[in-house]
């Protein structure tokens, strides 16, 4: 009983330190409405510059960006670039993400 108690300890205190994901739809606020990937946080992509600190300042946080093609996510995943942040990803677009196994 002990050792099955350490262990779920360890394991939580593990997912304490997991580094966050985020997932920001960069399509309209309409768009986002319609239908958007569960915890994705909704930033057009023309706002991401000004509004990526109100998410995270760490330039090394996990950032999936997505949009309907790809096109928007790809411009945000450029600004991001600029702006120093090293780990963003542009996943493409909503309908094929959805889709994805989970």
């Amino acid at each position: 009983m002990k050792k099955i108690l350490t262990s779920m300890l360890l394991l939580c205190s593990f997912n304490a330190w997991a580094e966050p994901v985020y997932w920001i739809d960069v399509r309209t606020g309409f768009e986002y409405g319609l239908g958007h990937i569960e915890g994705a946080i909704n930033i057009p992509y023309d706002e991401i510059s000004s509004r990526i600190k109100s998410i995270t300042e760490d330039k090394d946080a996990k950032i999936h960006l997505y949009c309907r093609s790809g096109n928007r996510s790809g411009k945000a995943l450029k600004t991001l670039q600029s702006l120093g942040y090293t780990k963003a990803i542009n996943e493409g677009g909503y309908n094929e993400i959805s889709k994805r196994p989970k």
